[in-house]
Order: C-alpha cells, then structure tokens, then sequence
C-alpha cells in the first residue's frame, strides 16, 4: 500500500498524475496535435516533391499499361520475366520515337514555314491585303496591328531560331521523359518481387483477400484502357480516312493527334476535334471543315449509343460517372499541384483510381453486408399449447402404440450394456 500512495519519481510521472487529478485529456491533447503536426509536415514534403511525385505516377500508370503485354509475353514463349520487359520496352520504344518523328517533322516544318512567312503576312495585313487584310478592316483592328507590328516581326525571326529559345525547356523535357523511362523499367521488373514482399507480410487471410481485390482492379482497369484504346484506334481511322477523302494536308497526322487526344474519356473527342476542324478551315476550305465536323458529331453519336457498349460489354467496365468525376477532380488537383503536366498526369491516373475505387468500394460493402439468415428461417415464437396429459383423449390414442416400441427397445438397451 506504501507503494501505491507514493508520490511520482519522475516530472513526466508528476504532470501525467496532475492532469489527472484536474480531468485534463493530456494524453489526447498531445497526440492530436503530434497528428496534425505531422500531417501538415507530410503535405510540405509532398508538396516540395510534387514533380517527383508526378513522375512516379506517370511511370506507374505506364507501367499499368506495359505489364498486360509482359504477362502474355511470357505465357507465349518468353518465360523470364527480365526478357519479356526488354521486348516489350524496345517496341514502345519504336512506337515513342515513330510518334515523335511523324509529330515533330511536320510541326517543325510548319515553324518554320510560319518563321518565313509571318513578316510578310503582317505587312500584308497591315496594308489591308488578302483575307486577313479583310478581316482586319471589317472588324476595325488596324491600330492593334500597326501598333504589334514590331513584336510579331520579331516573334517570327524568335521562330527561325528556335534551338536558342528552346534548349533549356527541351533538356528538361528529355531527363523527364528519360527518369520516367527508368522507373518504368524498374517497376517492370521489380512489380512481382514487390507484391510477394508485401503479400509475404501480412496474414494468410489478409493476405488472399488483397490478392483478390488487385485482381480485380488490375483487370477492371486493363479492360477499360483496351477498350478505350479500341474506340481511339477507330477514331483515328475515321479522321484519317476522311481528310485523306478531302484533300486536307497532314491526314495521318491529325488521325494520330485524334487517335491520342480520344484516349481521354469524356473529353477527349472535344479537345482532339475542334483543332482538327479549325485545321481543316483553315488550311483547305470552309466545306473541308463542315464535312469534317459533320463527321466528327455523327461518329461521336455512334461511338457513345453503340461502339462503347459493344466494346465495353466485352472488357471489364467501369462506372462511367465515377470516371468523369475523378477526372475533373484529378486534374483540378494536379494543374495545382504540377500545372499543365500535373493536369495531364492527373487526368490519366484518375482512369485506374476510378478503377481501383470502384472495386475498392464493392469490397467493403460486401464486406460489411449483413449476415443473410439459413433457408430454414429463424426459429418461430415457442409454442402456447399445453403437452396433452396422461388422461387426455390424445395421450391415451398414442399410449398403446408407444408401448411396444419401449418394450423391444429394453432387450436391446441391455445388450448394448453387456458388450
């Protein structure tokens, strides 16, 4: 009891024990605000590392991409995982560099033809000739030309020399794209190792359930990106075919940048179509581009109310509102966490995070489903009805027949007991 009633040894002991007598949370006082500090130290962190973490996203997502095509590599002939991710890297490579060539030779030429031309354009226009001329003096803009003339002179010779002006923005851009490539390939590689290491850690039961879960997600995002990817193929086709049919310049091109440009959902036939019929307009004719957008409106149509749901049907789908909505949101937060490539890298991750919650979701709320009682029933209310007596009618109907029974049961009672 001496012990008991001593006072605290130690100041922690002693402030612990006083708080107490005042009925001060102390202890809960303290680790809330540890919490909320530390919580607000990891959004700092995550916030000085955003084009880190934008990286490793972008990664991640194309790594989500490349490992259906490393799995049926080597359920085919190629059955170390490490070779696999080689021939698959080296023709993604291929696709990369022939998407860049077919996309930069054009724009570079175009830079340049722009380079040449823009001064004289501008003097044209600033004297009232061709169509720009005609426009400038229909809408009344002559002074803002003749005032900008000197700085769209000078844009255009800026254009003529564009390795001055964008070396420093394209040597970024290539150890971006390069560190981006790197931790792909070690995700290839190292994805099994990891899922074993974590799988490894947790309990047997746990441990199946979240094997089941990223089955899940693994083939609801893959089904839905095959899909996608599906409907943007035709689409390309379709725009290839029809500027080829018009006559309009650059027809793979465009069917390329739709083709792209559509493998965002929900917005994607937007942003791909309105440059692709301003081109049309412009670089052809006024009836280059109706027919284009005509076209574009109609295979909209048919690619939301028929190709989706045959081609969707078939894959594993995924809630299409849930998908819309983790885009906005998603790219919303990255053009404020990384701007126009954090936008872009949001907007593709949302596609497998709109994947993974829905399943996610599904779990949990099987998981805590109630109980669904046995096809017997539960038992009924206990019976009101008095047994029958020995002198009721019922008792003296089934008393003759019982006895027999009783009595042969006897010999056979006592021979189970002699053995």
């Amino acid at each position: 009891m001496a012990d008991e009633s001593a006072p605290p040894r130690t100041r922690r002991d002693r402030l612990w024990a006083a708080a107490a007598e005042r009925h001060i949370p102390l202890r809960a006082i303290l680790t809330t605000v540890a919490v909320v500090v530390l919580v607000y130290l990891a959004g700092k962190l995550a916030y000085r590392l955003r084009n880190v973490i934008l990286i490793m996203l972008m990664a991640s997502f194309l790594a989500l991409l490349l490992n259906p095509l490393v799995i049926a590599l080597q359920r085919w002939k190629i059955k170390r995982r490490g070779w696999a991710v080689a021939v698959v890297t080296f023709w993604g490579l291929v696709v990369f560099f022939g998407l860049a060539v077919l996309f930069g030779v054009p724009l570079a030429n175009g830079i340049t033809h722009l380079a040449h031309t823009l001064p004289k354009d501008v003097s044209a226009v600033e004297h009232g000739r061709g169509w720009l001329g005609h426009l400038v003096r229909r809408y009344h803009v002559q002074n803002w030309v003749n005032h900008n003339v000197p700085k769209l002179v000078n844009l255009g010779q800026g254009l003529a020399k564009p390795a001055l002006s964008l070396g420093a923005g394209a040597l970024t851009l290539l150890v971006t794209l390069f560190t981006i490539f790197v931790f792909m390939l070690l995700l290839l590689v190292e994805a099994p190792k990891m899922r074993r290491f974590l799988l490894g850690a947790m309990a047997p039961e746990r441990a199946q359930r979240w094997s089941r879960i990223a089955h899940e997600v693994n083939n609801s995002v893959t089904g839905y990106m095959l899909g996608n990817l599906s409907t943007s193929v035709i689409a390309g086709t379709v725009v290839f075919v029809t500027l080829l049919v018009l006559g309009v310049p650059y027809p793979l091109l465009w069917a390329l940048w739709v083709a792209l440009v559509d493998f965002l959902p929900m917005i994607g036939g937007a942003l791909a179509g309105i440059p692709t019929v301003l081109f049309a307009w412009l670089a052809h004719s006024f009836t280059a581009g109706v027919i284009t957008l005509v076209v574009f409106l109609a295979y909209t149509q048919i690619e939301n109310h028929v190709l989706n749901p045959v081609i969707m049907s078939r894959t594993v789908s995924v809630n299409p509102l849930l998908v819309l909505v983790s885009i906005l949101v998603g790219a919303s937060i990255g053009a404020w966490l990384g701007g126009t490539f954090g936008a872009f890298v949001a907007a593709l991750i949302s596609i497998p995070a709109a994947g993974a919650i829905q399943v996610v979701v599904r779990e949990v709320w099987q998981e805590t489903a109630p109980a669904v009682p046995d096809a017997t029933g539960p038992p009924g209310p206990p019976s009101t009805t008095a047994p029958p007596t020995a002198s009721s009618p019922t008792a003296q109907m089934v008393a003759p027949s019982a006895a027999p029974a009783d009595s042969a049961a006897a010999p056979g009672q006592a021979g189970i007991g002699d053995g």
